[in-house]
């Protein structure tokens, strides 16, 4: 294992758990932790921001330029996640199966279209 990506790992890891119990704190209403769990939330997200730059750097790679196809990218990425979520809570949460069902399975078809428009298609 390259040392980049042993880097990537752990530091991923590491904001991946922070950001996840930091979101945890903040939405299950009985641990009434919101604002330390918002302010984890954001030290998790600076953690993988980070560790994206740190990677990127360690395996001598151009920083990332904005260009019209990556803006793109990204909406289509958070569009996607945000239809899968509501999809999940209208499931397990708020006990709509039908429509959770559906709208979670339009949220994973749109992060599905994601692989074509990145890659392309040959």
């Amino acid at each position: 294992m390259k040392k980049s990506t042993f880097v990537a790992m752990i530091l991923g890891t590491i904001g991946g758990i922070l950001f996840a119990l930091g979101m945890c704190m903040a939405l299950i209403p009985e641990w009434n932790a919101f604002q330390p769990g918002v302010i984890m939330g954001l030290i998790g997200a600076i953690v993988l921001l980070i560790m994206v730059f740190v990677w990127r750097k360690m395996e001598n790679k151009e920083p990332v330029k904005p260009s019209g196809k990556t803006i793109s990218a990204i909406l289509i990425g958070i569009i996607g996640a945000l239809l899968f979520g509501v999809g999940m809570c209208l499931t397990m949460v708020w006990s709509n199966m039908v429509l959770g069902i559906l709208i979670g399975i339009a949220g994973i078809a749109v992060l599905l279209c994601l692989i074509p428009f990145v890659k392309g298609l040959k």
